[in-house]
């Protein structure tokens, strides 16, 4: 019997240790995201606006720059290429929620965004089930399928199409845009830190 618990408590030290190397090998941030300087902060093309609460993203998107600004790590641009593109998207708290699709809220294509083409998707962020035409400039109705939770996604800015490749980075949580606070900022805080923290010890 001593020798079952022995066996299991071993067991139970090696699971720890394997999600413990885990949990630190996710907070690995690549080279360019440590020695990144400026940062643009945008709304996610896809994301329509909520006819419950229009401007929510826009919120989202200034209580995002200005907790950046706090920080005082990145410079903030909002014109031309910036070294990382952060994509913002405010939760709909519901699973389908009637949205206005309104390419003048974050058109990717112009001169103030300048992160890649206009049909550009995040990886893993929502979709619609009925997307207008992206050709067509006009708000127009759409319904919106997920998009529960609040996303913060952040891009290599310094690449052709950035939107087009994976987040190096991301926050997907009910509250991580929350007003003032931005606990997704906070978490990308502690996710650089931690990643310096790792590279002064070295392999």
């Amino acid at each position: 019997m001593q020798k079952q618990a022995m066996a299991v408590f071993a067991m139970g030290i090696l699971i720890s240790a394997t999600g413990f190397a885990k949990d630190k090998k996710k907070n690995i941030l690549p080279a360019y995201v440590l020695t990144a300087r400026t940062v643009k902060v945008i709304i996610d093309p896809t994301a329509g606006i909520s006819i419950d609460d229009p401007r929510a993203n826009e919120i989202a998107r200034a209580d995002v720059e200005a907790a950046l600004r706090t920080w005082g790590r990145f410079e903030l641009v909002t014109a031309g290429p910036a070294d990382l593109v952060i994509v913002v998207r405010k939760g709909l708290g519901r699973v389908v929620d009637p949205t206005i699709h309104d390419p003048r809220q974050n058109d990717p294509m112009s001169a103030e965004s300048g992160v890649g083409p206009e049909n550009s998707r995040p990886p893993g962020m929502p979709g619609s089930a009925s997307s207008p035409s992206m050709t067509n400039d006009r708000p127009s109705p759409q319904t919106e399928i997920g998009g529960t939770e609040d996303s913060f996604m952040v891009y290599r800015g310094d690449v052709d199409r950035p939107l087009d490749t994976a987040p190096v980075w991301r926050c997907v949580a009910s509250d991580a845009l929350q007003p003032h606070s931005v606990p997704a900022v906070d978490k990308f805080r502690k996710a650089i830190a931690d990643a310096e923290k790792a590279a002064t010890k070295g392999p």
